[in-house]
């Protein structure tokens, strides 16, 4: 999956990324739904020696356009895993409270401790998405983030916290599919605002949004991974592909017992 890794974010650009590309597996729907039950049996198990260790520290950035995704990467890619060690922070639009503060200030109470894998649900990605697209701050204020994030983010790394940021990537036509599949579906219109409809007219101003984003914020302890999202099966199948490799490379293992069990009898 490293042909989706973005760390030379100067180099970066989105045009070049087709959202429907499916050449990281050789198999269809069928095939990939088949490995990504062993992969997510893998993350299990990985997941549980992450919590037993308490060392290590994983956070997980899900961002994209409306209908991405990124609820249903979380059910799919997680599903199974023990919940005591995973943790889901969803960023909404920001309260009064925290609209009187640094907009780092709501982020870093959610990362990761020890132990812990954090799945961001929107991010203080948002900060330079929708931020910029509304004309909500000057561009002044909006611009410095870039440098306030790459510092927050290493930060984390240099603290130990493993950082994997997803863009996911669909097409504009993929987007509408699914906003009017919504729409035709009375028990989808929970998940259905008049608002989307407006932030789809936005459409080429999020890209050049995104963009920008991830020329300005990839780095080698932070990396993006842009990924295609037009077929959801696919997309899952990246994204735990990426999340497994990482928690191996951590070489997680099972701590020994504090005490001395030699000895130890269950009567």
């Amino acid at each position: 999956m490293d042909r989706y890794r973005i760390t030379k974010g100067r180099e970066f650009r989105l045009a070049d990324w087709d959202p429907g590309e499916t050449k990281g597996f050789d198999g269809g729907k069928v095939e990939a739904r088949a490995e990504l039950a062993e992969l997510t049996s893998k993350l299990d198990d990985l997941q549980e020696k992450l919590y037993a260790n308490g060392r290590h520290r994983v956070l997980v950035v899900l961002q994209g356009m409306d209908t991405a995704g990124k609820g249903g990467t979380i059910r799919r890619v997680f599903e199974g895993v023990n919940p005591s060690g995973v943790r889901v922070a969803a960023f909404k639009a920001p309260t009064e409270p925290e609209l009187a503060h640094d907009f780092l200030w709501r982020i870093h109470p959610q990362v990761p401790g020890n132990g812990e894998i954090v799945i961001f649900d929107r991010s203080h990605y948002e900060d330079v998405l929708i931020v910029r697209v509304r004309e909500l701050v000057p561009p002044k204020r909006w611009k410095a983030r870039y440098r306030h994030i790459r510092d927050f983010e290493r930060m984390l790394a240099d603290e130990g916290t493993a950082i994997c940021k997803f863009f996911l990537h669909i097409s504009k036509d993929e987007q509408g599919e699914r906003l009017q599949a919504r729409l035709d579906n009375p028990h989808k219109h929970w998940k259905f605002r008049l608002s989307d409809l407006e932030e789809r007219k936005r459409w080429d101003d999020y890209q050049e949004a995104y963009e920008a984003a991830i020329q300005q914020t990839s780095a080698r302890q932070a990396p993006w991974y842009v990924v295609p999202a037009d077929h959801k099966w696919y997309r899952d199948l990246v994204v735990c592909r990426t999340l497994v490799k990482t928690l191996e490379a951590l070489e997680l293992d099972y701590p020994p017992s504090p005490d001395d069990l030699s000895d130890a009898v269950v009567e």
